[in-house]
């Protein structure tokens, strides 16, 4: 499958003339709790040409296509993602981090995800995932039926606002990573663990009962996050950072192009 999807972003890269210079998988494959049908979420970053960031003309700021063949693909331009990092969106964080990486070029990867330090606002992003949690919640029952996926999309959001709020710090990406925050011997991590497991075994749409304990744990956890959230300052960011970093990027991928270098390793 890595090779139909290189494949195909070198097929959008020349077609869309732009030079891809980050694709990674985004999605339960990459949060590590795929299902035996969990499509393949692929993400990239995107640079034009000098001349078109310099036109009069309105330029797209992104690249969707339909999903065919289990993918599901879409792409940002790098000026969208620096304006979104401005706002602090995570994500961008997320793909940074991605176990699985179809298309980059090293150095530009390290060199956004060092920027990309100096614009973490905790409120902004402990809301947004407490939000995401918020809305698959509303997918449990009353006899606390759900389906697996919408589970999962509960349990990591809320996970990784509880890592904002209480490291201060970007959360990571993978449910592993931030299964951290729980003791070893933790009952519910054992539970999420054996979720994990299970659900590499059935598929998406899959119903199962949430555990007392469990569901315990869900309520706790988003109140207390919600309630101490309400203390947390908004944080406001400068832009001239981005701007050189977006100006000293667009002109270096430029010149390679100029020089008929490649633009993306493999």
């Amino acid at each position: 499958m890595k090779t139909i999807i290189v494949d195909k972003l070198k097929e959008i890269e020349k077609a869309n003339n732009i030079k891809i210079v980050f694709a990674c998988e985004s999605g339960s494959r990459a949060w590590g709790f795929p299902s035996t049908d969990s499509d393949f979420d692929v993400r990239f970053v995107y640079v034009r040409n000098v001349a078109d960031y310099l036109s009069v003309r309105d330029v797209k700021d992104h690249l969707n296509f339909p999903i065919t063949d289990e993918l599901d693909v879409y792409g940002w331009d790098l000026k969208k993602i620096l304006v979104l990092m401005l706002k602090s969106n995570t994500t961008i964080f997320e793909w940074l981090q991605s176990p699985e990486i179809y298309y980059e070029d090293k150095a530009f990867r390290e060199a956004l995800w060092q920027l990309s330090q100096h614009f973490f606002s905790r409120r902004s992003n402990t809301f947004h995932y407490l939000g995401i949690a918020k809305s698959a919640l509303a997918a449990l029952e009353e006899n606390n039926e759900i389906k697996i996926k919408k589970l999962f999309y509960v349990l990591r959001p809320l996970l990784a606002a509880k890592w904002c709020l209480e490291k201060e710090k970007i959360a990571p990406m993978t449910m592993t990573g931030l299964l951290e925050l729980l003791p070893g011997n933790d009952q519910v991590k054992t539970a999420i663990t054996e979720l994990i497991q299970y659900k590499e075994t059935t598929k998406e749409g899959d119903r199962i009962v949430v555990s007392r304990e469990l569901r315990e744990f869900i309520n706790t956890t988003f109140e207390r996050i919600a309630e101490t959230g309400k203390s947390l300052g908004k944080d406001t960011f400068e832009a001239e950072m981005l701007d050189t970093f977006f100006q000293k990027t667009i002109q270096h991928y430029d010149d390679k192009r100029n020089k008929g270098e490649r633009t993306v390793a493999v």
